[in-house]
């Protein structure tokens, strides 16, 4: 059996911890494919490194599988990659060398790493220790109820560009050829999975609003009201300097084809799209975290690759180790002006130190105040932690991507590369509000936790979804009209006893069926700015729609069916790829789309 490397370089991080007056407290790590070998740096003509150094060799020469003798583990000892480390007594670290001997059989990380020994978890238990031991976590969310205009004439809510929920339905269809649960589906992220034709921007928003109104397709009495935000477009060779930080999960859930060999491939597309502008470092963690690769130049591809290449999966998952170490990572190497991000990678198994989604949240949050931006992709189908990715993704204005395949990896990383990286505007918020005079009630169509109190709306201080260069963002409404003759179920409000409702103004006489208000900060600044957009409704049937807003529609269809939305009992698939099939045109992600729906089709029966 390989010997554990995770387990000898933290024992050596922890020798490495002592430290006099002479002695910086710096440890260098040495990785090769079969061993990974550390040696103290600048504690030379003490007797503690001195020490340090012998027990090092030998504990290397004596562990069956590491180096063959003292000799070979000091030739090993070339390649530096420089850690900080955690400083520890020599009395303690001695203990933790006989503790890492007594493991070195029973753990098998992949890469270095300063920090706590890691807990040998029991995969039965549902962690980290496998593919698929512990099931895939979702959030259970509500679909978003009916409102009456007359209670309730204001709806609020974040925008949101993650599409991780329509690759993660793909991959139960497709390579798992079942249906996927219920939480998995987040409509208005298979709505966003797709492109559309919007205006761009040609003022000074960085970005254009877009409204659309017609007939609604699973229920011609009520309206469909699509609204689409539009970023403006950046190139690739316009795109600002970059200083990226790969946190890369290397723990034993990720042993698996479709997780860490996927991942490193779709890292190194993002690679290939690099110029010597922009930065690279690689941070791993499994029981704890290590920086593999300081930052380096994109354009030294080779030195990023190799690093990729070494990359192995074993042991337990410290995720929080990882953030703490990225983001110190990518503000160490902050380019004001450019690009600052953390590229997460992982199942979200974490299942050692900070584990709880609550506590990652908070910690993903204050590290957001530093400037860094998150982007989180997803891999991975059975012990896939998908609500606490989709969270912490939300909360450290980030974005979330699922990848199931190396062409999900090309779309994200490389088609869309400017999208994930440049964020045009931050805490992008939604107002809707509703004239009495046209419309009775409404619910909005996915966005279930996004939803924002209406007094947020004008709170700079309040948290909401980032937009990225030339990404699109669709929301739909159902509207009842005020003139309607079928009534909704919505929740009753008593009349008050003290006061009455508000009067109507002038402005509800008007043929405005809504207002759309957006606020939006730029990326460098504090204070939002406002959009105001009246919408008037242009009475068009469904098959009078753009062909965008009728595709736009046939995947909010699509969704609401897989999540079995009771209110949406009359959707089927046969009307969906009826509807969607005369809007799929040239676009291959489109085609795709409707095989689903026949694959779906299939299995419901």
């Amino acid at each position: 059996m390989r010997v554990s490397k995770f387990v000898l370089l933290l024992t050596v991080a922890a020798l490495c911890g002592c430290r006099d007056k002479t002695a910086e407290n710096r440890v260098q790590y040495h990785a090769t494919d079969d061993v990974a070998i550390t040696e103290v740096e600048n504690v030379s003509g003490t007797k503690e490194a001195e020490e340090v150094d012998e027990m090092l060799v030998t504990d290397f020469a004596t562990v069956p599988g590491a180096v063959n003798g003292k000799q070979e583990a000091k030739k090993a000892m070339d390649r530096p990659v420089v850690y900080p480390s955690t400083p520890a007594p020599m009395d303690a670290a001695k203990d933790q060398m006989k503790l890492a001997r007594s493991r070195a059989t029973t753990a098998s990380p992949s890469f270095a790493a300063a920090g706590e020994m890691p807990q040998i978890v029991d995969g039965s238990a549902g962690h980290g220790e496998g593919p698929g031991v512990g099931g895939d976590k979702f959030e259970h969310v509500e679909a978003n109820p009916f409102r009456t205009v007359a209670d309730e004439p204001l709806s609020t809510f974040s925008i949101d560009v993650d599409t991780a929920s329509y690759s993660k339905i793909r991959s139960y269809l497709v390579n798992h050829n079942q249906l996927p649960p219920q939480g998995a589906v987040r409509v208005e992220e298979l709505v966003n999975y797709f492109t559309y034709d919007y205006a761009a921007p040609t003022d000074q928003h960085p970005f254009a609003a877009n409204v659309e109104a017609a007939a609604c397709p699973w229920n011609p009495d009520h309206r469909l009201v699509r609204i689409g935000i539009k970023g403006k477009e950046i190139e690739n060779e316009d795109r600002p300097a970059s200083n990226l930080v790969f946190l890369l999960d290397v723990s034993g859930s990720m042993n698996n084809t479709n997780k860490l060999p996927l991942l490193k491939q779709g890292m190194k597309l993002l690679v290939d799209q690099l110029g010597e502008n922009d930065k690279v470092a690689i941070v791993v963690y499994a029981g704890a975290s290590g920086l593999v690769l300081g930052s380096t130049s994109g354009d030294d591809k080779s030195t990023i690759m190799e690093a990729l290449d070494r990359l192995q999966a074993g042991g337990s998952t410290n995720g929080a180790a990882g953030i703490e170490l990225a983001y110190q990572t990518a503000v160490e190497n902050y380019i004001k002006g450019g690009v600052n991000r953390v590229i997460l990678c992982t199942d979200g198994d974490f299942n050692v130190g900070v584990t709880s989604t609550s506590d990652l949240v908070t910690m993903a949050s204050e590290k957001a105040k530093s400037g860094v931006y998150l982007s989180v992709m997803g891999f991975g189908i059975g012990n896939h932690n998908d609500a606490m990715m989709e969270e912490l993704s939300g909360k450290a204005n980030g974005n979330y991507a699922f990848i199931d395949t190396i062409q999900e990896a090309k779309k994200v990383l490389v088609e869309q590369m400017s999208g994930t990286l440049t964020t045009i505007a931050k805490d992008v918020k939604i107002q809707i509000e509703f004239n009495p005079n046209q419309v009775a009630a409404y619910r909005l169509v996915g966005y279930e936790n996004r939803i924002l109190a209406n007094q947020d709306f004008n709170d700079d201080k309040k948290d909401a979804g980032e937009i990225g260069a030339g990404h699109c963002v669709t929301a739909f409404y159902e509207v009842v009209p005020a003139s309607a003759d079928t009534p909704v179920s919505t929740a009753k409000v008593d009349d008050l006893k003290y006061q009455t409702t508000r009067e109507k103004t002038e402005a509800a006489d008007s043929d405005e069926l809504l207002t759309l208000k957006i606020r939006y900060k730029q990326p460098d600044e504090d204070e939002s700015t406002l959009m105001l957009v009246g919408v008037k409704d242009s009475g068009h049937r469904f098959g009078q729609a753009t062909g965008d807003f009728q595709f736009a529609a046939g995947v909010a269809m699509f969704g609401m069916l897989l999540r079995g939305d009771e209110q949406d009992a009359e959707v089927n698939l046969d009307e969906i790829t009826e509807l969607v099939s005369h809007n799929v045109g040239d676009d291959s992600y489109r085609g795709e789309f409707l095989k689903l729906v026949q694959t779906a089709k299939t299995l419901r029966k």
